[in-house]
């Protein structure tokens, strides 16, 4: 096998192309030919050493990533050699082969593409688990999609107009305000070059959004809380501006509204059979057409250095997928 090994995160110049020998599943794990992954944030900050989580080096980064099931170890029922399947292991997804815990394997319904498959799991598994679980929107409800170009922003459009809630999509530029509209949003907003505040202000006749989701932080993060609605719910995704914003609690008090923190990984870490269901209403959502991952380009394996470079250039629109064969 071959794999984009980390022998030191000091950034993306750390990884290098190698090859390795093949593992062999031990008991209670799959070994999968990778067929495709996707590139999401915490794969760019796990190799600078600046994620939560912090594998001991050496390792293969690589969070998600989909293919053919080639053996199985002991104790494995749920999937077999032949099975396609997707996976969410943290690491080893940068590679032709990885060997990974049952307990992360999904298997794939019929008519799941691999690339697809590749970019689904942590992408729509997070923010299912927020909007439905941690926010419970409803029908009805007015969403805010921060960074809505981005993989989970897209993800956030398409589980909020399938539950039925009218959607903002905020983005950095006209070109992502347009595919935000194409992929389902209700309106937009080009925080660059207009006041956000003023925005959802008009588009909400004043109310506010019911629910925010945040995966930028930064800077953004207190001008939306000061708009939010009664008990209003912002939901704290991630810190893609790089900044983790200070919010007055006072704002929370005034507005009766709640700040929620979303953890997908420890969510399916800790509550499997939720997190399962989730995963198969998501499955079913995507047989429907009701939600389908936006891929910006589809690059060779061989070619992680230029996802990283164009990761960096902020011009992503949904994901970048890596290839094999």
């Amino acid at each position: 096998m071959h794999a984009w090994l980390c022998e030191n995160p000091t950034g993306v110049d750390a990884v290098a192309w190698k090859e390795l020998p093949t593992p062999q599943p031990a008991a209670g794990e799959v070994l999968i030919a990778i067929r495709a992954a996707s590139l999401n944030f915490p794969d760019l900050l796990i190799v600078q050493n600046k994620y939560q989580m912090k594998p001991n080096p050496p390792f293969v980064p690589g969070s998600e990533f989909a293919g053919v099931v080639e053996a199985v170890g002991d104790g494995v029922k749920h999937v077999k050699p032949g099975d396609a399947v997707a996976a969410f292991s943290g690491t080893g997804g940068f590679a032709t082969h990885a060997c990974v815990p049952a307990a992360v394997v999904m298997p794939l319904p019929a008519g799941f593409a691999f690339d697809d498959a590749a970019a689904f799991v942590l992408t729509y598994g997070t923010t299912h688990h927020a909007l439905v679980d941690r926010a419970a929107l409803k029908a009805g409800e007015t969403l805010l999609v921060l960074g809505a170009a981005g993989g989970v922003g897209t993800a956030a459009i398409q589980i909020g107009k399938a539950v039925g809630a009218h959607v903002i999509a905020a983005a950095s530029s006209d070109e992502k305000c347009l595919l935000c509209r194409e992929i389902g949003a209700d309106e937009t907003i080009n925080y660059t070059s207009a006041n956000i505040r003023d925005e959802l202000k008009r588009l909400t006749a004043g109310k506010g959004p019911d629910v925010v989701y945040d995966p930028v932080g930064g800077d953004l993060a207190e001008p939306v809380f000061r708009s939010i609605a009664w008990r209003g719910r912002y939901l704290v995704v991630g810190f893609a501006q790089g900044s983790i914003p200070s919010l007055p609690l006072n704002l929370a008090l005034l507005k009766g509204a709640s700040i929620v923190g979303v953890f997908w990984g420890e969510f399916a870490r800790r509550e499997p059979q939720a997190n399962a269901r989730a995963l198969g209403e998501l499955a079913q959502w995507y047989a429907q057409g009701k939600v389908k991952p936006v891929i910006d380009q589809r690059l060779p394996m061989t070619a992680l250095p230029q996802a990283y470079e164009r990761m960096g250039t902020r011009k992503v629109r949904g994901k970048l997928v890596l290839v094999n064969g």
